[in-house]
């Protein structure tokens, strides 16, 4: 065999040379059309969140153009208060948190449906006491955390149901012991979030031997939203597509939870390896039950309805006291969620 001619030799080597350039070039320009955005989860991984873990841990921002960043949150009214900063871009945002955000000058919107129910119910020991309404929960203790929206919701909600607002006696507590308290029987009754906190309270009952009973609020008058995506009006009108893209990566992310929380929960454990996986699991199948609004179904995931966002800030108008300061129609927007 002739070695090859030195003029073939060139060519190729230019080539190879050029294809390695090209290469490199659609590398680069794919790293710089990642756009990077910050999403709070408003407290620890959980549940509630899997839809924005699976989305990033499944690549479906980055098909997007996105480089998302998952971080955990404080509380929700820091959360909206943050968000309306400017200190990250989107944020799971309950409804309470928002509204009074825009109570105080805030412009934060919801741009998502996430709980398309109020997620929360009051917990309790069957063995000690066994509520079926709100009128038996009379004289009952109830813990909540010193800055929980539960001291305002409970007085308003118990109205509603023709009760006389201190039906039940609330205690402000650390909110890191509440749970147990509860398990330990030194509280009547302990607020437990649904894809949240009422998994983790579940599973220290079954390890005390604690038998778990609970009124949901919705059963009982409460028409309200839960916790959604929201953002700052500033980001939705400089930014729609970017808003745009992380709705569309974040409900195929949960989408694919609904269809395989199993494998959801092993994304969500290796995304965040301290979390306890049955846990996780239970929160995933919880979200699976408030995700999908029955009566907007054909709309899609996340579609905000004008009656229940009316419902819900009428609510938090009545628990706060507010006097009309924020209207419904301030305080969601559909519009992202178009492609």
């Amino acid at each position: 065999m002739h070695p090859p001619r030195r003029g073939f030799t060139t060519v190729l080597a230019r080539a190879l040379t050029g294809a390695v350039t090209a290469a490199l070039l659609v590398a680069a320009s794919a790293a710089v059309a990642q756009e990077k955005i910050t999403y709070n989860m408003a407290w620890l991984p959980q549940g509630s969140s899997i839809g924005v873990i699976v989305a990033k841990e499944q690549g479906f921002f980055r098909e997007l153009g996105l480089e998302a960043n998952i971080v955990r949150g404080y509380g929700g009214n820091r959360t909206a208060n943050e968000l309306d900063q400017g200190q990250f871009e989107f944020g799971y945002v309950d409804p309470i948190s928002l509204v009074l955000n825009r109570a105080n000058g805030g412009k934060i919107r919801m741009i998502g449906a996430l709980n398309t129910r109020w997620p929360a119910g009051i917990c309790f020991d069957i063995k000690r006491h066994q509520p079926k309404t709100p009128a038996d929960m009379k004289g009952l203790l109830l813990g909540g955390g010193s800055a929980s929206p539960v001291h305002n919701v409970v007085p308003a909600w118990l109205e509603q149901n023709g009760q006389p607002k201190d039906t039940v006696r609330l205690l402000r507590m650390d909110p890191a012991v509440v749970d147990a308290s509860l398990i330990e029987g030194r509280i009547d009754l302990a607020e437990c979030w649904r894809a949240s906190n009422r998994a983790v309270t579940q599973k220290q009952a079954n390890a005390a031997g604690v038998t778990l009973g609970w009124i949901e609020y919705s059963d009982f008058g409460l028409d309200a939203y839960g916790s959604g995506f929201a953002a700052s009006e500033d980001v939705i009108r400089k930014r729609p597509e970017v808003v745009k893209k992380f709705l569309r990566a974040s409900y195929r992310g949960y989408a694919y939870a609904l269809a395989n929380p199993e494998k959801a929960a092993d994304l969500m454990v290796k995304a965040f390896p301290t979390t306890d996986r049955a846990v996780a699991l239970a929160q995933i199948k919880d979200m699976s039950d408030l995700l999908v609004d029955p009566q907007v179904k054909a709309n899609g995931l996340g579609y905000l309805r004008e009656d229940r966002m009316r419902a819900t800030v009428q609510f938090v108008d009545k628990a706060f006291a507010l006097n009309g300061k924020v209207k419904p129609q301030d305080t969601y927007t559909n519009e992202m969620l178009t492609p």
